[in-house]
């Protein structure tokens, strides 16, 4: 049941620098990074040649990107959307040069101790204008729950999906993102279910909001990850560093072995 779960992981925030970020991949047995900062500064702050040697690296070493990590859709509501816009332009070319389709993004923070409604028809038309060119250059965005963004809620992330699901934008299911807005994660499991096509592997605590290993939270981590095994799910499992210590779990153990024969 587990055979199409692939494993992934953000190793930058096990060291910037690529050469440590494939080695522990390599010890760990994985093949794919969701690739975010990598050599000092984020991924769509390469050239477009500079991200050619990574890529060539990354071949010698037998590692793909899951997706692109980029930052698309982490400016303000109120912030200039003309540059930002460039910059996803940019991210498209590099996910070609990586070879994913998939770039990880999200939709907008919005201003403090205001109320959302007033910017949604804002942050509908600047993600319209992501998809369409989605749409034209073959790449999927991966829209991320995140905190203070318009998607931070699973109503509002529902919102998004029902505007523009399709072939080349979908969810990105983040049980510690969930937790830290105070967002019951079955609640949300059960509203984004049909959209969700990655996930990703954190957990945190409902008292603080602060991270821990997965399974050790209020994020339902086990119960979520049973249920996407009974539905069938396809896709990547990209872990936070600090999430490696999972909890001795059935669910786990079952797709760890099958990876490890």
């Amino acid at each position: 049941m587990w055979d199409k779960i692939k494993l992934s992981g953000f190793a930058d925030e096990i060291d910037m620098d690529l050469n440590v970020q494939m080695n522990v991949l390599k010890k760990l047995g994985m093949s794919y990074v969701e690739m975010r900062g990598v050599d000092g500064k984020g991924l769509v702050e390469h050239t477009t040649e500079e991200a050619k040697e990574i890529k060539r690296r990354l071949d010698s070493n037998g590692i793909k990107l899951s997706s692109v990590g980029s930052p698309i859709g982490k400016i303000k509501i109120a912030d200039e959307f003309a540059p930002h816009m460039e910059l996803f332009k940019h991210t498209v070319e590099l996910a070609h040069v990586m070879e994913t389709p998939n770039i990880r993004m999200f939709s907008f923070f919005m201003p403090e101790n205001s109320s959302y409604e007033p910017y949604k028809n804002k942050v509908m038309d600047q993600l319209g204008q992501f998809v369409d060119y989605a749409k034209a250059n073959e790449v999927i965005l991966l829209h991320e729950n995140e905190k203070d963004i318009y998607g931070d809620m699973a109503d509002r992330c529902l919102e998004i999906m029902k505007e523009f699901y399709g072939d080349h934008f979908k969810a990105v299911f983040d049980f510690a993102n969930f937790v830290q807005c105070k967002q019951d994660t079955m609640e949300a499991y059960e509203m984004l279910k049909p959209y969700i096509s990655y996930i990703h592997i954190k957990d945190a605590l409902w008292a603080d909001a602060s991270v821990v290993p997965a399974g050790m939270g209020d994020g339902n981590v086990e119960k979520i990850l049973g249920n996407l095994k009974e539905s069938g799910y396809q896709g990547f499992y990209p872990w936070n560093p600090i999430s490696v210590t999972l909890p001795v779990s059935p669910h786990w153990n079952s797709m760890e072995s099958k990876r490890r024969r």
